[in-house]
């Protein structure tokens, strides 16, 4: 089952990342983007980012090739804060975003793909053979100088390109006060998932002894 979730969530996370690229650079140029931007808007996405650390993860070890290209990614604390941030990914779309818009073909194909289908593909594939008791809890730490440089770079970036890949990180519109607010509320969820991340790899080292 382990490996067959860690190549499930390879094949498809690949698949939903490429065909979201080659589906999103015209739709992005046609609103007035450059290719350029276009790239870097892709790119700009905590849900994408995300996705890519998760195939990484599943690519570093499926085979000793993939192992010698990534092995940053292969280490019990990546995985589990991966497993965290993809987390992160399925509950605030789930809650926030998804009513937000509708996307339609292959557009709905890829959100479904990127917000439920790999996260939830990532998540058992940890449970079942990721997860080892290896984590401590000052790994926590590490791990949200992910959210928190990016939430930086959002912020910094909306004032020059003039967009912001969330609509609750859009100070013009929102406010300082209420994008202040969502970021604590989204940093308290992280950091909540991450002490129940230790928790559970813990749990589950015990268990298998």
């Amino acid at each position: 089952m382990a490996r067959f979730l860690q190549i499930a969530g390879l094949v498809i996370g690949l698949a939903g990342l490429v065909l979201q690229f080659a589906i999103s650079m015209p739709a992005s140029m046609a609103a007035g983007r450059g290719l350029l931007g276009s790239i870097v808007f892709y790119f700009s996405f905590f849900t994408i980012l995300t996705n890519i650390a998760a195939v990484l993860v599943h690519a570093s070890l499926v085979s000793p090739v993939g192992y010698a290209w990534f092995p940053a990614f292969a280490g019990a604390r990546m995985r589990a804060g991966v497993a965290v941030s993809i987390t992160l990914v399925f509950i605030v779309y789930a809650a926030v975003l998804a009513r937000l818009w509708q996307p339609q073909g292959l557009f709905l194909l890829c959100d479904v793909l990127l917000h439920y289908v790999t996260p939830v593909i990532f998540v058992l594939w940890w449970l079942f053979a990721g997860a080892d008791g290896a984590t401590r809890w000052r790994d926590i730490s590490w791990w949200m100088i992910y959210p928190l440089a990016y939430l930086a770079y959002a912020l910094i970036r909306a004032p020059f390109a003039g967009e912001v890949p969330y609509p609750f990180l859009d100070v013009s519109k929102n406010g300082a006060a209420s994008v202040a607010l969502a970021s604590l509320a989204i940093t308290a969820l992280f950091v909540g998932l991450s002490v129940l991340a230790v928790l559970v790899d813990r749990g589950i080292a015990r268990l298998r002894r």
